[in-house]
């Protein structure tokens, strides 16, 4: 996990940077505590693999400027200067970057404001790649984490677009296959007659277009993790097989004669009643058993309004990478957020941002900005639909 040093002797957002850092699994390394004067050349950095050194203006200043603060952030072998400055003429946060990025100057106008916090953890640790707000999905993360560090089968259960891949993806980069490769197939978007080849390998000339041999998803997933999404759409037919491979750890290519050992952690999702769909005879009961050792549930982005605002601060930076300056949800854009529903999930709301990128002025995004697509709405209150036209009718969230 990351490590940063933050430096809060005169920087006024210090101890609830430090509780939103902890509280994501962020090491805190907290410098000039109690002191008149900022302690950093005290502090013993031996044994830590901090990264990231966070502190004010007047720190930098302090010490003898910026290229004071370069130099001890190397000697520290730190990648990262972080300069936060109280400037009351900005126009909610501006981020600067400079050295090529290795230092970010922000300067920001509340130091109090949950959202300009999100921005601040979101510079400081842009490669974590699961944001949360909400009590319940820290607890979910917690527990994942704990999961992560044994090898089980885990199953991922819940709505579509609810980040199930995203919950899988945070398993592997906790877990000590890490370093491994991750590898995601979605069995409902392979053709039945080729996702047996696709998942175990299939020898030359096996089939007809078989002009080479390939190893498959599970050889290739060896040592890693593979993701089998949306399982409970994988045909009968196939289920026996998967289900030997689970319990031989073994798999047989189409088309060979001979066993192969493969050392593989495995993930599944579904979006289903898995239950129900034991009772329909859809899914094997024994294959459901053996897949959910461990199961996991994502839910609806309407019952956790507080992970939307830092998921929406991810969704932005990854759609501006180009920008020199972080995009800004002004308040009345950011309650137009919290008030929608998002029958759509995280998918609906990365669809909104990104119009709301082209809509925007100047990287502050406004509430005339955002603009929702109500059709999936509409689809749900009406079994029909009068028009396409209705069905791709765009409104602001009222």
């Amino acid at each position: 996990m990351s490590q940063v040093i933050v430096v809060n002797n005169s920087l006024k957002i210090a101890n609830n940077l430090c509780d939103i850092l902890e509280q994501r699994d962020i090491t805190v390394i907290k410098a000039g505590v109690g002191s008149s004067k900022p302690d950093f050349f005290g502090i013993d950095l031996v044994g830590y693999q901090a990264d990231t050194i966070v502190c004010s203006d007047i720190f930098e200043k302090e010490i003898g400027g910026s290229s004071k603060l370069v130099s001890i952030a190397r000697q520290a072998k730190l990648t990262k200067i972080i300069i936060i400055a109280d400037d009351n003429n900005c126009n909610g946060i501006e981020i600067k970057d400079e050295l090529g990025g290795a230092v970010k100057r922000i300067n920001i106008a509340d130091y109090t404001d949950q959202y300009s916090l999100e921005l601040i953890f979101n510079t400081c640790c842009p490669n974590i790649s699961f944001s949360a707000g909400d009590a319940k999905t820290y607890e979910l993360l917690s527990l994942a984490r704990r999961v992560a560090s044994t090898d089980v089968t885990v199953f991922i259960n819940g709505p579509t677009g609810s980040g199930k891949e995203v919950l899988a993806n945070y398993l592997h980069e906790n877990s000590n296959r890490k370093e491994e490769p991750f590898v995601a197939v979605n069995c409902a978007a392979i053709p039945e007659n080729m996702l047996e080849a696709i998942l175990f390998g299939h020898e030359k000339g096996a089939f007809t277009g078989a002009s080479n041999a390939n190893k498959g998803i599970f050889r290739a997933a060896d040592k890693g993790t593979l993701l089998l999404d949306e399982i409970s759409e994988m045909p009968l037919s196939l289920q026996a097989k998967l289900l030997r491979v689970l319990q031989e750890r073994k798999v047989t290519p189409v088309g060979g004669q001979r066993d192969i050992d493969v050392d593989v952690r495995v993930l599944a999702t579904s979006n289903r009643d898995m239950a129900h769909e034991v009772n329909q005879s859809r899914f094997r009961e024994d294959l459901y058993y053996r897949l959910n050792v461990f199961p996991l549930q994502t839910r609806n982005l309407s019952s956790r309004k507080d992970d939307i605002l830092p998921i929406a601060i991810k969704i932005l930076d990854k759609h501006s990478q180009e920008s020199k300056t972080s995009p800004y949800l002004t308040i009345e854009a950011r309650e137009l957020l919290l008030s929608h529903n998002w029958p759509g999930n995280v998918r609906e709301l990365e669809n909104t941002l990104q119009r709301a990128l082209v809509l925007s002025n100047e990287n502050i995004i406004d509430e005339k900005s955002i603009m929702i697509d109500k059709s999936l709405s509409k689809i749900n209150e009406s079994s029909s639909v009068d028009t396409f036209a209705d069905q791709l009718a765009f409104a602001k969230v009222t």
